[in-house]
């Protein structure tokens, strides 16, 4: 059994060098957002879902990103919707979100 059912990184790397990263994108603040998300929803802690913050996952050409073990399903996400689609048909239901998968 692993500790967590999820385990959800976001990137939240800022590049200065002007190359795209995932930061450009406002990952830290839809990061905060999906972590009180899942606490609201009653879903973090032992055995639940965690979010976390990653580094670079060096996939910053592709959008913002985030990963999610221990199915090691990538994700890119624009805003708070994609997000609450992402906890609310993968982490909840199972059910991997086709449409934003990379």
């Amino acid at each position: 059994m692993h500790f967590y059912q999820h385990h959800v990184f976001f990137c939240t790397n800022k590049r200065d060098d002007g190359r795209p990263c995932c930061e450009n994108y406002h990952a830290s603040e839809l990061r905060a957002y999906a972590k009180q998300r899942i606490k609201d929803l009653g879903l973090s802690g032992k055995s639940k879902i965690r979010i976390n913050t990653a580094g670079c996952l060096d996939r910053c050409d592709e959008g913002p990103v985030i990963v999610v073990y221990p199915d090691e399903t990538w994700y890119t996400y624009i805003d708070k919707e994609d997000i609450d689609e992402i906890i609310e048909e993968h982490l909840v239901n199972g059910r991997p979100v086709e449409r934003l998968k990379i």
